[in-house]
């Protein structure tokens, strides 16, 4: 166990949207997928998966593809059962549009995951170390893609995570209580250190909520990143953007996780 000097707060991050973009990749292979599954007949735009992860519940992109492609043969009056899809069959095209022909060997890679611009660097990490503030993820990306980025990326040693594969799915709040448990007992923090995390969407608010209604013993305080093709947008849609992770919970909104430094940290948990 090591033990960090007087920290006053944690720091928990979600991945995806805010330490790397996935404008060209998640997404990207989010709508390779609906196109594909409906006959090359629709191809969701930005605008349509933002809207359909401002209801909160699609954070994972395998099942928000899934749905999409329902949504688009309902508007044209077939009802779901009357619509033969295979989930395992969307999840393997998506994966292969996102990691490429192998899935399982991260060195064999040729899909979109490996060009997804950076949005921080070790650099940021290593200056929350330096003010005293323990750090890990929370995220809805599998484990082998988050630690892709996180340690091959990143150069992150081993860092604290817990991805889809470890808890349910956001709002849930258990992924995100696990990482701050894991934190408390690996650097011998105080049981009710106030927990901050970053996300760039309306579930990664509600799970803050849905985290201080559960688990009181804590202060949980969310904070809102806008993502990098919101930030290119035009200001109405950034605004709105904004509006809505508030609406979900979030204490702060701001438009880059390097943003979020220690003394915005210090000045929320207080």
């Amino acid at each position: 166990m090591t033990s960090l000097a007087a920290p006053r707060a944690i720091a928990v991050f979600d991945i995806d949207g805010v330490l790397r973009d996935v404008s060209n990749s998640y997404r990207r292979a989010l709508a390779d997928t609906v196109e594909k599954f409906t006959g090359g007949q629709y191809r969701p735009t930005s605008e349509d998966i933002d809207e359909l992860k401002g209801e909160g519940q699609w954070n994972n992109d395998w099942e928000g593809s899934q749905e999409l492609v329902y949504r688009y043969f309902e508007r044209r009056g077939k009802g779901r059962d009357a619509i033969a899809l295979d989930y395992d069959q969307i999840v393997e095209f998506f994966q292969q549009r996102y990691r490429g022909p192998n899935l399982e060997d991260p060195n064999q890679w040729t899909g979109y995951i490996t060009q997804e611009p950076l949005l921080v660097d070790a650099a940021y990490f290593n200056g929350l170390t330096r003010d005293r503030i323990p750090w890990g993820f929370f995220s809805g990306a599998t484990q082998g893609s988050a630690r892709f980025v996180l340690e091959r990326r990143l150069g992150l040693s081993n860092p604290v995570l817990i991805a889809m594969e470890d808890a349910p799915g956001k709002p849930d709040p258990t992924g995100l209580l696990a990482v701050a448990e894991h934190l408390t007992e690996l650097h011998g923090l105080p049981a009710d250190l106030p927990v901050i995390y970053a996300g760039d969407t309306v579930a990664d608010m509600q799970t803050v909520v849905q985290a201080q209604a559960n688990y009181a013993q804590r202060k949980w305080l969310g904070v809102g990143i806008l993502p990098p093709h919101v930030v290119a947008g035009a200001a109405s849609y950034r605004d709105a953007y904004r509006d809505a992770l508030k609406k979900a919970g979030a204490n702060e909104v701001v438009s880059s996780i390097t943003e979020l430094t220690a003394s915005v940290i210090h000045a929320l948990e207080c």
